[in-house]
């Protein structure tokens, strides 16, 4: 079973930026789409990002689009988040998930076991 490591989180200040990543064992990680989806305390768990299998397809939530990327590295088996202009209302566990389809606006029903995450604060 493969199992999927996120890191990068921390305490960040309004504008600041994060780098996230997600590490997944075995090796088939080229063959998935990969997504990130964050939930906040007392919220549902919601989509932030999508890549697809080349890279050449991402889909982003409407609140992160122009300052999250999202990114992969197919020989490393990492997927990448990059978050720029954060705000406090990022403030959420961040975690990553693997289909085998590409979804560009995914419900997080829609996937399988879940890994810890990294927590993501942004003060203001």
């Amino acid at each position: 079973q493969v199992q999927l490591v996120e890191s990068g989180g921390g305490l960040v200040q309004a504008g600041g930026s994060l780098r996230l990543s997600c590490a997944a064992s075995g090796r088939a990680f080229s063959t998935y789409a990969m997504y990130w989806f964050r939930q906040a305390p007392g919220k549902e768990r919601e989509f932030v990002a999508a890549i697809n299998l080349s890279a050449r397809s991402t889909a982003y939530t409407d609140s992160v689009k122009g300052r999250f990327t999202i990114a992969r590295d197919n020989a490393k088996n990492t997927v990448y988040l990059q978050m720029n202009s954060l705000k406090p209302e990022d403030t959420a566990v961040y975690y990553c998930n693997r289909h085998r389809f590409y979804y560009p606006s995914p419900y997080y029903t829609d996937f399988g076991s879940w890994g810890q995450g990294t927590q993501v604060t942004v003060s203001s």
